[in-house]
């Protein structure tokens, strides 16, 4: 817009520009906030993909373990029924017991058991909350008296099996009557290193068989071996040895007339029970146990 000259003059009008600048214009796509939308875009595919990534490079197993590392460790009271369902579940304002990951430091544990607490003798076996049954028990360990007097009698009488009377061993446990059948040094009952039952061996556990084929116990074998390694434990090891030498020797006393549903477990124990602690690769620590159960009864019968 020009403006006037001064009356009288010969100077020129003078300019004046006025600049509107109207905001929101063309130049708001130079902003910043579109990149922050792109970064957290590219950032959910890269999750995303990593996600796939797992799903496909992973076992059911593996992908069981990294669900549990993110699972919650809280314990949730109302679901596992503990405490009651008011604001302090179950318990007093002045109480002391904790749940969670702090109650290690609540002056009285509200659940578990003292590291230090002991079960008293007979432990699991009382005669009330147990399937033991006190009367049939009486009466098997007057059966388990009189195997034990037979089988002594009968081999101590056999002309070939005298010599072996050392290595049979009759132990009452727990469980029942345990017949260790026992090496040492000068002979074993299995062939070295193979599960092939010696011939004498093999008589004496068909002994066995006939003496306790009356009875109505079930029956539990466990093989045991000293510690002495094999050479490739790939092809051959001491649990393989020992689970296939209780099973010979299961397969023998089915051969002398134990019924099929009598046998209750069988199983090996490699050399994790000798019976020469002090020693494990002592050859007395090879044997085979055969236990006649007690019989079982009802719960808290």
């Amino acid at each position: 817009m020009a403006r006037a000259a001064p009356h009288g003059t010969n100077q020129p009008p003078k300019i004046v520009i006025v600049k509107k600048i109207i905001d929101g214009g063309h130049g708001g796509h130079h902003g910043g906030a579109w990149k922050v939308a792109y970064a957290d875009f590219v950032t959910a595919m890269m999750a995303f993909f990593l996600l796939l990534w797992l799903l496909g490079a992973t076992t059911e197993k593996q992908r069981k373990g990294i669900a549990d590392y993110f699972a919650p460790t809280l314990l949730d009271k109302k679901i596992i029924g503990l405490g009651g369902s008011g604001p302090l579940g179950g318990e007093s304002i002045m109480s002391n017991n904790k749940l969670g990951p702090k109650a290690a430091a609540a002056a009285v544990a509200s659940i578990g058991i003292p590291m230090e607490a002991k079960g008293g003798e007979r432990s699991g076996t009382g005669d009330k909350g147990s399937l033991r049954n006190p009367a049939a028990m009486q009466v098997d360990n007057l059966a388990f008296k009189a195997i034990k007097d037979q089988l002594e009698k009968q081999i101590k009488g056999s002309a070939r099996l005298a010599k072996l009377a050392s290595h049979v061993r009759f132990v009452p446990t727990q469980d029942g009557l345990r017949i260790d059948l026992v090496d040492d040094a000068d002979y074993s009952m299995f062939a070295l290193g193979t599960t092939a039952l010696d011939a004498k061996a093999s008589e004496l556990i068909g002994m066995i068989a006939g003496t306790i084929a009356g009875t109505p116990n079930t029956i539990m074998i466990r093989g045991h071996t000293d510690s002495l390694p094999y050479g490739d434990p790939r092809a051959m090891n001491n649990w393989m040895l020992s689970s296939g030498r209780a099973e010979a020797t299961r397969r023998r006393l089915a051969s002398g007339g134990i019924p099929e549903a009598r046998f209750e477990r069988i199983e090996g124990v490699a050399d994790r029970e000798p019976i020469i602690t002090a020693d494990p690769g002592d050859p007395r620590n090879r044997r085979v146990a055969i236990t006649l159960l007690y019989r079982k009864g009802l719960f808290g019968s």
